[in-house]
């Protein structure tokens, strides 16, 4: 009987603490559920303090941007003449826009580091560092552009697409280069110098503005350079000459440059490989592109929107790689193959910032072509097709960016001269082949 009612006791306790246990943990759970709010708003707050600047001064320089990006997109949308009037010029276009945001995107990030830790004046005085910052720029811009024309031949004897001559391919692309050249060093200068004596951050500034002016002035250049190789087009022996002697001063340069004592040899010894890899990755681009000719050409949309999603997407990584980068140097950042709270705050910016932009370019791209009364997919078309293949590109790219960063930092090489060219080069790549799958998937759905 007494061991009966020792067990009766034991039960009832065991209830009692179960039911205790049941209440305690539903108490618990509804005052977790009643404080999410509290702790979202909190949240958000902080999230808000840490990144205000990041975000707004982001926003800003991409809006921006997105106009420069925009006349881009028009004037791709409005080359139907010189695209089929010369096969294959489609090809070097994405490597020719995403040479210049490379080559000038690292050139700005490195002054960009160099600002942030003092090693270059913000009134950019006369300097050894500052001269071989901008030998190196010139010497890798006249190096990838020839090797951007050679390949982008190559890509079309591959893929058997019709295609000017190698002779044209080099020339224009080596005119065109000189003649960015020449515009992107003081732009860029000038961005990085003013942002900074404003009291912006250049990570947040200086790339997408890059960018978009890279994307602006990169067509019309190219454009110009096919007028001038068109005009000596009449004589092939000058043709010959001329690209014979392109050839001896790019390899004399570039020569120059990897047996240099300072800080050239540095970043053309760190900066070209990866930009070589950078114009296979573009000019790819440019063969998908051209492999879709024809259809981009039925949908104007489609083809202003390119150098919008590109130029916008690589802004983006551009951000992200640069603030990675200064944060590497500066220590904020750990070199550790898992991403820690300042870099998933990055990723969180990053990620708002697409969500905000990318219905953006869709809806300008589309605005666009009513506006030259072109043929449109239509406003909701543009605006999803954009979202949705952005929002699955910037996702991919956040960690293929942060790992470059991590990898390259922690191997010894310099990230500002690594991230920016290999993350907008894979940007520029894979943008153009997620634009073009989402495109005719939700065309045909729709």
């Amino acid at each position: 009987m007494k061991s009966l009612m020792k067990m009766a006791r034991q039960f009832g306790e065991s209830i009692i603490t179960l039911v205790v246990g049941i209440i305690l943990f539903l108490f618990n759970a509804v005052k977790f559920i009643v404080s999410l709010p509290a702790r979202f708003v909190s949240y958000i707050r902080e999230f808000l303090a840490d990144t205000d600047s990041v975000l707004k001064e982001s926003l800003i320089a991409l809006s921006i941007c997105a106009v420069g990006d925009l006349c881009a997109g028009i004037i791709l949308g409005n080359m139907e003449f010189f695209l089929q009037t010369y096969p294959g010029l489609m090809v070097i276009i994405p490597g020719a826009i995403g040479m210049r945001g490379n080559i000038f995107g690292s050139f700005g990030s490195r002054l960009s580091t160099h600002l942030h830790i003092g090693t270059i004046s913000p009134e950019f005085k006369r300097s050894d560092l500052l001269d071989e910052n901008i030998t190196a720029s010139i010497i890798l811009t006249m190096a990838l552009s020839v090797l951007l024309g050679a390949i982008a031949k190559v890509i079309c004897i591959l893929f058997n697409f019709p295609s000017i001559s190698l002779f044209d391919f080099v020339l224009i692309s080596f005119i065109a280069g000189l003649i960015s050249t020449v515009i992107m060093l003081p732009i860029t200068m000038f961005i990085s110098l003013k942002s900074f004596e404003g009291g912006w951050d250049p990570d947040n500034i200086t790339t997408p503005f890059i960018a978009a002016v890279g994307d602006f002035f990169t067509l019309p250049a190219i454009i110009l350079s096919v007028l001038i190789v068109n005009l000596i087009g009449f004589d092939p022996i000058v043709k010959m000459v001329l690209f014979a002697i392109i050839i001896l001063i790019t390899v004399v340069s570039l020569i120059s440059g990897y047996t240099a004592d300072n800080e050239v040899r540095h970043i053309v010894r760190q900066s070209a490989p990866v930009l070589f890899f950078c114009s296979i990755l573009g000019t790819v681009a440019g063969g998908i592109l051209n492999n879709s000719l024809s259809t981009l050409l039925k949908n104007q949309t489609l083809l202003t929107l390119v150098p919008l999603f590109s130029g916008e997407s690589g802004g983006l990584v551009s951000i992200l790689g640069a603030r990675l980068s200064s944060g590497l140097h500066s220590g904020l950042i750990d070199p550790v193959l898992r991403p820690k709270k300042h870099t998933m705050e990055n990723f969180i910016a990053i990620v708002t910032l697409a969500v905000v932009m990318y219905p953006l370019i869709g809806f300008l791209a589309e605005s666009s072509t009513i506006a030259f009364n072109n043929i449109g997919v239509g406003y909701l078309q543009s605006i999803l097709i954009s979202l949705l293949a952005g929002m699955i590109l910037i996702l991919i790219m956040l960690l293929v960016v942060f790992y470059i960063s991590t990898i390259s930092y922690r191997r010894g090489l310099d990230p500002d001269n690594i991230v920016i060219p290999l993350s907008t080069s894979l940007t520029d790549s894979i943008s153009t082949l997620i634009l073009i799958v989402v495109s005719l998937g939700l065309l045909s759905l729709i």
